[in-house]
């Protein structure tokens, strides 16, 4: 049932016949209810609902990392998550249909023009630990040593991530990310990316690498 908020001639809120009323970036807006196609999917169709649900379903797990890394990253009424999604999916997808998988580095949580974590790289020399390290210096001229690490780890094997908003200031040079132990033996990518202390403006996301866990 739509429920009028504005009087007889203004917008409604909800299902009246064939119409539904929604409330989106301050507008009222009212769209047909849309009917499923009775046109079987072409084979390009297929592909790129897959390409899609999957992008979505990788993406979707990464949402607060990614309202933040792409706040600064859409257009005008567009979500910061659909920025991303954007983003990804030229760049983010790869193998053939039905095959597609994540293209990890490809793969972009934050977009922005902070610098990032310069000359970043991962060690791994201790149990359920991955040890990162990067130096100060700022390949944009944009940042401070204020500015705070998001770091990333994803283990493809048991689909786990392992996230950590504000881990370490830059000035800290390093940050050690605790996994669980049962990922010894498994391959994870990494990624990192700074954040203004503020929160209001972020690096482009970096991919590190792939490394075996102890």
């Amino acid at each position: 049932m739509g429920i009028q908020h504005w009087g007889a001639f203004g917008g409604f809120q909800g299902r009246a016949g064939a119409l539904v009323g929604r409330w989106k970036d301050g507008k009222n807006i009212i769209s047909a209810i849309p009917h499923p196609s009775q046109t079987p999917a072409t084979v390009a169709q297929v592909n790129q609902r897959a390409k899609f649900g999957m992008l979505v379903g990788f993406l979707r797990r990464m949402t607060g990392l990614i309202r933040v890394g792409f706040q600064n990253a859409r257009d005008l009424g567009q979500t910061a998550f659909n920025a991303a999604f954007q983003e990804n999916y030229y760049s983010a997808i790869t193998g053939v249909a039905p095959n597609f998988t994540i293209n990890y580095p490809g793969l972009m949580y934050s977009k922005g023009i902070l610098s990032g974590a310069y000359n970043a790289t991962v060690l791994i020399d201790t149990a359920a630990t991955v040890k990162l390290s990067w130096t100060a210096q700022l390949a944009t001229g944009i940042g401070s040593a204020m500015d705070m690490a998001t770091v990333v780890a994803y283990n493809p094997v048991k689909g786990q991530f392992v996230m950590l908003a504000n881990a370490a200031a830059r000035a800290a040079l390093a940050y050690n990310l605790a996994v669980p132990p049962d990922f010894a033996g498994d391959d994870v990518h990494v990624w990192i990316s700074m954040v203004r202390a503020d929160g209001k403006m972020t690096s482009d996301s970096q991919y590190i690498g792939e490394f075996t866990i102890l």
